[in-house]
């Protein structure tokens, strides 16, 4: 059924991702609602229950529509915590000793594309949350002392708190919005009371001086409300708790608290409300139990008020409709179960046949492995948020709120303008559009939904997105930053996968995107390649700290920094555009000299990285960045990390069959081959015929693939047990030091102990999985064309010979185990800490933004599900 859902959307009998769950786990602090220069003071989490936000909004187990009109929500409270619990707490960036850091515990459980079924777990405290605690003892570490978590707190330990299972059901109708609250008191001695408040409410469209249109929401039965908004029209809301007496058969009657989505100037900036009802009116009504903040009849916000003293054990549930049918008060629930019921068995059955469809690799698919799939999956569907942002109206400010100072953080991007929904990295810790990322999200997200998932690939290119110099918009902190150019890779795995599961050649998604893609590799060639050597520069390129020092600040004295990954990633975008014009060449003709264009480009970026004067050492068997200083004195910096592994990447196929049918192209190949030799001689040979008399397009040969692989796959260098470690552990011995900065890089397999790029991430030891999976393809890609003839020790050292098919799986399954369930019950990427080992933790699993380089423990941000979504994939890949 959800498989008929997903066929009805994409031929547009009916729009069932209108509504989804696409509300933000953070809104404060970020850019868009940044109006003073610095987001994490100008709006933070002190402001967010009692400030309006401008662009959107945010809430715990948030849902609403395609443009966010009307947002449904859940908030608690303990009658131990100051505030009630209306969002996730965490410390900002400069709170955190490495960073920004959301404090809380929570998981996403299921997910449907269509969201017609969804859940999620928030475990709440029941005692008093440590909002202080969190914020001093964090600030008393630095930057070589781990991170305090909550759990670290203690608050966790007698087992006395809330599981709150959040979940949402969509009924016949696609815009029959049902939810389900169930909270389980997990301690075995104690009582304790919960407040859940169901929230709904307008995101706030009329402060802003456009209009002062304001929707409403006001009682319209007993227990039943009207909510009317110009677009979505008039919808109907009703909650019902299990507290019904059972004895009478008698409905709760519900408490309902009316406020406005307003902002409380009196609380903020001293200034009188022009009314009572204000933002954290429901907040001061539950909390301070204060009469004159809320009202009984209507308001543009309102939270039903549901209140239960739980025994140990116990558990307690309430239920929400939300509609555009008006209900019989008595009728509203009466098919809520068996819609859930139903829900969650169609829900099982679509992942089953996901599983099935996707799947090439694992037979009898352990319990396991379907766990972590399904909810690495969960989490990417959740991951999901509504997007609106638009550059020049943030710019210069509202006509109610105009700006009183310029601002220069993206100035050249005033075109730049999101309406959408978009797949996130982390609703939390990063809840903004980020480019590079979404690339790699898509790769998993095309195993559930094909049409979604080229449409958000389709949606990066287009013209109030991009650059008009064919920039593509890299993230909200600063659009115009430079990214690795892995969208026309991610194009074509899309395009494959369709064609391998459906075999359909989407030829039209495919040019669509490659005619845009064109303007951005021009942009790469003329404003990258400063010297026009082929050799170049991007920036941090995502690898934050990967460097000596911060790789976008410019050099002193006219020193260039000429960088291996970025001229890699430039072989690679080249060779990805090639594969895609060849792709188009078999079904339009003119497309063939195009491919010829991208051939020259691949072949002079290679010549230019492996020549004498490029980043290759003879010497070192390995490709470093360098600085060319004024008279063109070059000095490489021998600092073993991914940048150097990352050449491999850009390795492509050139099938027999796609040769034979396109001869001109194959003719300028061959061309090169006799009439150039200078300029192919150091890179893999265009005539060796490989398997199926396939050729090879790769930066590296024979000799200097086994050379890097040594390194690569040798566990005192790259090889973790949980996957390629971003810097070599070669390192931890032997730093690398630069006198001419005063700078050192050492092996740092955990959190950054250095302040290059925020310091929230760390690139100089622990496992990304991004980057991981473009080896594992590399690898399959070389093995491809080599065969079993190819053999290489593995590990470096082992005097085990294998073929790179098994090395790409051994990897593979290395990565796979962060998650996997150990025979005493613990995970590796929960770092060891017995909370995760018990019987309410121990199946919930957090998909981490990277991974400890040396026992798996996740790091980063905790819910950024996004790219280490690619462990469904991978799972799907490897062999028995």
């Amino acid at each position: 059924m959800e498989q008929k859902r997903l066929d009805d959307s994409l031929l547009r009998n009916s729009d069932w991702k209108n509504w989804g769950t696409y509300v933000s786990d953070r809104q404060w602090a970020t850019v868009r609602e940044d109006y003073g220069g610095e987001p994490w003071t100008y709006f933070p989490h002190d402001h967010a229950r009692s400030r309006a936000y401008r662009w959107s909004e945010d809430s715990i187990g948030g849902f609403c529509n395609r443009f966010q009109n009307i947002c449904l929500g859940l908030a608690f409270w303990n009658e131990k915590d100051p505030i009630i619990k209306e969002r996730f707490f965490g410390l900002g960036g400069p709170e955190g000793n490495h960073g920004e850091d959301v404090k809380e515990h929570y998981f996403y459980l299921d997910n449907t594309p269509t969201h017609s079924y969804a859940k999620m777990l928030y475990k709440y405290p029941m005692n008093e949350y440590p909002y202080s605690d969190l914020v001093s003892t964090n600030a008393q570490r630095g930057k070589q002392d781990p991170e305090y978590e909550i759990e670290d707190t203690g608050i966790f330990d007698k087992d006395e708190y809330f599981d709150c299972y959040i979940e949402y059901a969509k009924g016949d109708q696609e815009d029959d919005i049902l939810c389900k609250v169930t909270v389980h008191n997990r301690s075995t001695d104690r009582e304790a009371t919960i407040h859940v408040l169901p929230h709904l409410w307008y995101r706030n469209t009329w402060s802003w001086g456009y209009s002062d249109r304001r929707p409403y929401i006001h009682r319209h039965t007993h227990n039943q409300l009207v909510s009317e908004e110009v677009h979505i029209g008039k919808r109907y809301y009703i909650v019902e708790t299990s507290d019904a007496a059972a004895a009478t058969g008698k409905k709760e009657d519900i408490n309902y608290l009316f406020t406005e989505n307003d902002t409380n100037t009196q609380r903020l900036f001293n200034y009188p409300n022009s009314s009572p009802y204000v933002k954290d009116g429901i907040n001061n009504s539950v909390v301070n139990g204060w009469k004159d903040c809320v009202n009984e009849k209507s308001g543009t916000k309102v939270a039903a008020h549901c209140k239960k003293l739980l025994g140990p054990g116990e558990s307690y549930t309430v239920k929400i409709r939300f509609s555009p049918t008006e209900f019989q008060e008595q009728e509203a629930f009466t098919s809520f179960d068996s819609i859930f019921t139903k829900r969650e068995q169609e829900a099982d059955e679509f992942y089953d046949n996901v599983f099935k469809a996707n799947q090439s690799g694992i037979d009898g698919m352990s319990e396991d492995l379907k766990r972590i799939q399904r909810q690495s999956l969960a989490g990417l569907l959740w991951t999901k948020q509504y997007y609106h942002f638009g550059v020049d109206m943030w710019a210069r400010g509202d006509p109610a709120h105009p700006r009183e100072k310029p601002v220069t953080r993206n100035n050249h991007w005033d075109h730049f303008y999101a309406n959408d929904v978009i797949s996130m990295p982390d609703k939390w810790e990063f809840p903004f559009l980020a480019a590079w990322d979404l690339a790699f999200q898509m790769i998993p997200m095309m195993l559930l939904d094909i049409e979604w998932t080229k449409r958000q690939l389709i949606l990066i290119t287009r013209e109030w997105y991009s650059h008009s110099s064919g920039a593509l918009c890299a993230y909200e902190w600063d659009f115009g930053d430079v990214n690795p150019p892995v969208h026309a890779w991610a194009t074509l795995e899309v395009y494959k996968h369709i064609e391998k599961t459906t075999g359909v050649k989407d030829i039209e998604f495919l040019e669509q995107i490659f005619h845009k893609l064109l303007l951005n590799f021009t942009w790469w060639v003329n404003k990258k390649d400063i010297k026009g050597n082929n050799i170049f520069e991007g920036g941090f390129l995502g690898l934050d700290n990967i460097g000596v020092f911060d790789r976008s600040t410019p050099l002193k004295d006219g020193a260039k920094l000429q960088q291996a990954d970025g001229t890699s990633w430039m072989a690679f975008y080249s060779a990805n555009m090639l594969k895609i014009s060849l792709i188009l060449a078999r079904e339009r003709n003119s497309y063939e000299s195009i491919a010829t264009k991208f051939l020259e480009h691949f072949i002079s970026i290679a010549k230019s990285i492996t020549s004498k004067t490029g980043l290759w050492s003879n010497e070192d068997g390995f490709f470093f960045d360098s600085i060319i200083s004024p008279g063109s004195h070059q000095h490489q910096l021998k600092v073993y990390s991914f940048v150097g592994l990352i050449p491999l990447f850009a390795a492509e196929i050139l099938d027999y069959d796609t040769l034979q049918a396109l001869p001109k192209f194959k003719e300028r190949l061959d061309w090169f081959v006799k009439y150039r030799p200078n300029l192919v001689k150091n890179i893999a040979p265009f005539t060796a015929l490989g398997q199926n008399k396939s050729r090879l397009l790769s930066i590296v040969n024979r000799e200097k693939l086994e050379l890097i692989l040594k390194k690569m796959l040798d566990e005192d260098w790259f090889l973790s047990e949980n996957g390629i470690r971003s810097l070599s552990k070669h390192h931890k011995d032997h730093p690398f030091t630069f006198a001419e900065m005063d700078a050192c890089v050492g092996y740092v397999p955990g959190e950054s102990d250095v302040h290059i790029m925020g310091s929230n991430s760390n690139w100089r030891g622990p496992v990304w999985f991004a980057v991981n999976y473009l080896m594992i393809q590399s690898l399959r890609t070389y093995h491809e064309y080599y065969g079993d003839e190819f053999q290489i020790e593995y590990p470096t050292n082992s005097g085990n010979l294998v073929t790179l098919d098994i090395v790409a799986d051994d990897i593979s399954k290395r990565l796979i185990s962060i998650f996997q369930e150990n025979q005493d019950g613990t995970r590796k990427f929960a770092g060891g800490k017995p909370i995760f080992a018990k019987k309410h933790w121990k199946d919930h699993i957090l998909f981490n933004e990277y991974f400890h380089g040396d026992s798996g423990a996740g790091l980063g941000a905790s819910h950024q599900t996004g790219w280490t979504a690619l462990v469904a994939k991978l799972i799907n890949e490897i062999k028995k």
